[in-house]
């Protein structure tokens, strides 16, 4: 359970590292990680000492059976019951046998079999479990036509993860075939939960929803729903391409295997089957309709480019826009947008709106909205409220009530408006033609952006250069191995007695040749009275040998086990430490995914056990007899000892050989394997789109795929890594083969005594034995050192954005004003260099002003939010605080200063208390009941947190998963207002919240932004009317500014923006 959870907050952590930054809250998060360690780290020490007992009792009992067998084997000769060769067969029969224990020895520590047992028994149980709705069952009625009549009757809903919190409670609702019903209401009322129950996420606790008359729960459920098209509140995407997979382009026209983000609504329809050509068609018709063929064709690889994870390479109305793509593209009979439109500017919403309305024509379509222009138009409304309907009727007819909910919710969301109100083709087509006419003025200023544009070209391939230096640097086996030893200093005590341990142990193994040479000799003593008393006495020797062997092999197991459970916690700390440490760019590229870093921090500091750890011990075990083994027999016989000194390079060699096949074939299958783990990290953090779109088996086919690879490189590999191991153990037998026979002519001739020819025989087999098992664990230690170098590269990667460097110049807050400006500032994506972002843009945000960003999705908005934050550096100009360079600016104090809210907001598995406190700058235990109640207060939550049970101590799930996307929201923004921010960053950050909270959020901020620089982007125009300026972002650049006011007078870009969100609408 530590272990699952531990990963869990890793991956919650790096999936969000955006917020991390904003917030300084590395050293929070990672304090959080470190406790689970902590937890896993005690459970390790007290695992090694019970492997230590069993491993010793075990390698105990093997021992004290050789002088239990020499003394027995006395007696049965002594009796005559058998002679002394067949005596000799089985104890060497034995003899050779234990050492296959000694071989297993490290593979029975906590970390190998237990943890491998215990990781089984979680993947069985997750294999055999039953899902109350299963998505691979065929059962269940297939209708061949549907009308989309949607019924839900009488339906009480509590969610499995807090079942005494009833979220519907007795609702009635009716969704009439091929008409639009809008829901509408205040965040938490149930909405997306009736949007759940129809797509049959859940079922509800009581109750029936029914679709053309049937139970849905009698209906199969793949073709349930292929016939819905949902589009949540916040987008989810998949690491493809827009249309064309290019890492799988054969399988397009495959059935059950569409790779591409907008053909994965194709999956289980009529239109599965279809041609590429015929499924090109329809998917540029859905884009076209959804207002997202027009950036995808400006894309450099149109189609075919691949919007990376999550999506991140698209910003929030262009991944809403695909979505939507995805989920009309298939014609369904069901519609249920989820806050479709939430993520759009005015102009794309209006273009989109417009063809929704069209598409809904025909089908059932449920819109959840808090945007009220949105469902205006909608033949039934429904406003809800505490799980209730509280009011149903039309937009007009609820408008007539004046006390009504409805009517309350519009006049929060009115915008003041122009003289006229245009349609959404006219604007689009206005937009055309403005676009053509600005064409003449980009003459003036050519050169100089010319120069910017070389300036920021050449500083792109800089940083790329030098990332790519950064990837290729390598470390030898002895820098990686003291590196490993440095960092467990702590464990040092332990590693000597260990090793100690270790040696005495090895030495052991050819100490027993002498022991045995001599019992061999006392067998063929011919008085029966002296066989006796040699038998017993070496019996005796043996039996010793075996208790000093028990407290060695304990100690050696116990402090080389416990010493590398410390170890991997630190690696895993550190580790994490240093992943979070790095600045955003890092996480753009492909390798550093969260699947492949999370994948990573759970394995490599597992595999480092080659350099540590249990191999680290059988290793020097394995030393000690071959080097003890060889002085015994020089010491004997110095002839037998050098043939068995001259055949050990050979059997050395063949062992080396291995080691470097295996390094290669566990590189591939690393590279391979990161492949495959990003695929399910991914697929399980969107299970809810998995499961919408029916993919679950389009998922696993990816999934088998991508281990395909390592598979056929494994095979490829294994052939020859196997011969060589193969090969290495054969040699060892060889030696000996050929050791018997020089001795054996040795003793024909008189030069040694049988004696001095067994214990020469006995201690170099041993030593050829265990020669060959030092690369026994060859493929450890090719992990070992694959994975210790991904360790120390990130260790050694030292961010350009460090926000845990000293450096830089010292932020004093009491001094700061707030006058932020961006002066001829260009921008580009190191992840995507070929598309320039921001074109010499200039903003002059004064101290203590509230400015609004506006523009189209994609114009560089969000970028603008993310360079003030300093997440990247412009290319191109600077950015200023005050008149100082933010890059000058120690960038820790700097952050200290700003708040963000982002679009998606993000919490963290936890407490309500402790994830607000992750914006307060001071220590938490510094910060007092009263200021995160006031926070709160002024972002609207409050009353909501006081109404839970456990109330701030309320957990709110992973990623927030208990709260509904406004209560998330509010508490982010309650999270920002806690640390007091002299700028004020709002990523749409009223987005997620119903008419009625906004309306309240919003004149908090209006109220917080006071004193302080306020930068808002919003798409939802009501929300930012009243800001000091407003600045209108296009292609990169600022096309016009002013107030509200004096741009609706300019009837420009922004007044068109305008009149398509104005709810006057076709009113």
């Amino acid at each position: 359970m530590v272990f699952r959870v531990k990963g869990s907050v890793a991956e919650e952590v790096i999936s969000s590292v955006r917020t991390v930054h904003a917030f300084g809250v590395q050293g929070t998060l990672a304090q959080v990680y470190n406790g689970y360690l902590l937890k896993s780290h005690a459970i390790g020490i007290s695992t090694a000492m019970w492997i230590g007992v069993c491993i010793a009792i075990i390698l105990f009992t093997v021992y004290a059976a050789y002088a239990l067998a020499f003394y027995f084997g006395t007696t049965l000769i002594i009796s005559g019951e058998l002679n002394a060769g067949t005596i000799v067969n089985v104890i060497f029969a034995i003899l050779i046998g234990s050492f296959s224990l000694a071989i297993l020895s490290p593979q029975l520590q906590g970390e190998s079999i237990e943890e491998a047992c215990g990781a089984a028994a979680k993947l069985y149980a997750t294999i055999d479990r039953v899902p109350p709705i299963d998505a691979y069952s065929e059962d269940g009625i297939r209708p061949e036509t549907v009308m989309g009549q949607l019924d839900l009757e009488d339906i009480q809903f509590n969610y499995p993860s807090r079942p005494t919190v009833p979220v519907l409670k007795g609702i009635n609702l009716h969704f009439n075939a091929g008409k639009t019903t809008a829901l509408v209401g205040s965040s938490g009322s149930g909405k997306s939960t009736l949007v759940a129950l129809v797509e049959r996420f859940y079922d509800p606790s009581s109750g029936i929803v029914k679709l053309d008359g049937r139970n849905v729960k009698d209906l199969n459920i793949k073709w349930l729903r292929s016939q819905i098209g949902l589009v949540s509140q916040e987008p989810t995407l998949f690491d493809a391409t827009i249309w064309v997979s290019r890492r799988s382009f054969i399988d397009i026209a495959q059935p059950n295997t569409p790779q591409e983000n907008v053909a994965h609504g194709l999956i289980n329809t009529k239109y599965e089957d279809l041609s590429k050509e015929e499924k090109m068609k329809i998917i540029k018709e859905a884009c076209i309709m959804s207002n997202a063929d027009s950036f995808i064709s400006k894309l450099p690889e149109g189609y075919e480019t691949v919007v990376g994870e999550r999506a991140i390479l698209l910003s929030g109305g262009q991944k809403q826009r695909i979505a939507i793509a995805r989920a009309i593209v298939s014609d369904p009979k069901i519609l249920l947008l989820d806050e479709a439109t939430s993520a759009l500017d005015t102009q794309s919403e209006g273009i989109v709106q417009d063809a929704l309305d069209k598409v809904a024509a025909g089908r059932t379509t449920i819109t959840v909205a808090h945007r009220l222009s949105t469902i205006k138009d909608a033949d039934t409304i429904y406003v809800m409220g505490e799980g209730l309907v509280i009011e149903e009727g039309t937009h007009n007819s609820l408008l007539n009530k004046p006390d009504g909910a409805y009517y309350k919710l519009v006049q929060a969301q009115k915008i003041r408006e122009g003289e006229e109100v245009t349609t959404a083709t006219e604007a689009d087509d206005s937009e055309s033609m403005t676009t053509d006419e600005k064409e003449p003025d980009d003459f003036i200023p050519l050169d100089r952006e010319k120069t910017h544009q070389s300036v920021a070209s050449q500083a792109l391939e800089q940083r790329m250069k030098e990332r790519q230096e950064r990837h290729k640097r390598k470390y030898s086996m002895y820098q990686l191995f003291m590196r490993m030893l440095l960092l467990n200093r702590e464990s040092w005590n332990r590693m000597i007695i260990g090793a100690i341990a270790a040696i005495m142990t090895g030495a052991i193994y050819p100490s027993y040749g002498i022991v045995f040479a001599f019992a061999l000799d006392g067998f063929s003593q011919p008085d029966n009275h002296v066989k006796r008393i040699k038998g017993d006495r070496n019996a005796l020797w043996l039996f010793i040998m075996s208790l000093i062997a028990i407290v060695t092999t304990m100690a050696q197991n116990w402090n080389f086990v416990a010493a590398a459970t410390t170890l991997m916690a630190r690696l895993r700390f550190n580790m994490f430490t240093s992943i979070l440490r790095q600045d955003i760019e890092f996480f753009d590229e492909a390798e550093h995914s969260t699947g492949s870093l999370v994948s990573s921090l759970s394995d490599d500091p597992q595999k480092v056990n080659g350099l540590a750890g249990m191999i680290l011990a059988t290793l020097l075990q394995s030393l000690s007899t071959l080097v003890v083994g060889y002085i015994i027999g020089l010491s004997f016989t110095w002839k037998i000892g050098l043939v068995g000194i001259a055949c050990t390079p050979l059997v050395i060699l063949s062992g080396y050989i291995r080691l470097r096949v295996v390094v290669v074939k566990d590189k591939y299958n690393k590279k391979a394997h990161e492949e495959s783990a990003q695929l399910a990290c991914e697929a399980a953090g969107a299970i809810r789109t998995v499961a919408s779109l029916t993919r679950e088996r389009d998922c696993l086919h990816m999934y088998s795929r991508s281990l395909e690879k390592p598979l056929q490189v494994s095979n490829k590999t294994a052939v020859w890594s196997n011969m060589m191991y193969a090969f290495a153990q054969s040699v060892a037998f060889w030696v000996i083969a050929v050791v018997f026979w020089f001795g054996a002519r040795l003793v024909s001739e008189l030069e040694i005594t049988s004696t001095e020819f067994f214990v020469g025989l006995m201690s170099t087999t041993f030593a050829a034995i265990q020669a060959g098992n030092i690369f026994q664990h060859a493929p450890d230690m090719s992990e070992a050192k694959e994975a210790s170098e991904g360790i120390v590269r990130i260790f050694d990667s030292m961010p350009e954005i460090d926000a845990q460097s000293p450096e830089g110049e010292p932020v004093k807050r009491k001094e700061t004003k707030g006058h932020i400006r961006f002066e001829g500032v260009h921008f580009r994506y190191p992840t995507r260099p070929g598309v320039r972002v921001l074109r010499d843009l200039n903003l002059d945000i004064k101290q203590g002003t509230y400015v609004a960003l506006v523009g189209q999705s994609g114009c560089g908005k969000s970028t603008t939010i993310q360079l003030i934050e300093r997440f990247y550096d412009p290319l191109a100009g600077r950015v200023t605080l005050d008149g100082k360079d933010i890059s000058d600016l120690n960038v820790a104090q700097y952050r200290q200063l700003i708040s963000l809210v982002s679009q998606e907001p993000t919490l963290y598995s936890g407490t309500v208390r402790f994830n607000i406190l992750l914006g307060a700058i001071k220590p938490p235990e510094e910060v007092t009941q009263e200021e995160i109640e006031d926070a709160c207060r002024n972002a609207n939550i409050l009353d909501f947190i006081e109404s839970l049970p456990q109330k701030f101590e309320t957990e709110v799930g992973g990623k927030g998963s208990q709260l509904s996307g406004g209560q998330k929201q509010r508490i982010a923004i309650a999270r920002a207002l806690l640390r007091d921010p002299k700028v004020l960053l709002l990523d749409e950050a009223t987005s997620a919240l119903d008419s009625s909270s906004e309306k309240l959020v919003q004149a908090a901020l209006d109220q917080a932004a006071k004193g302080r620089t306020t930068i808002a982007i919003a798409h939802r125009l009501s929300t930012i009317q009243n800001a000091d300026c407003i600045y209108f972002i296009k292609d990169g650049g600022v096309s016009e500014s002013g107030t509200h006011d004096q741009l609706i007078a300019q009837k420009g870009d922004y007044y068109e923006f305008v009149q398509m969100q104005a709810l006057s609408k076709k009113v």
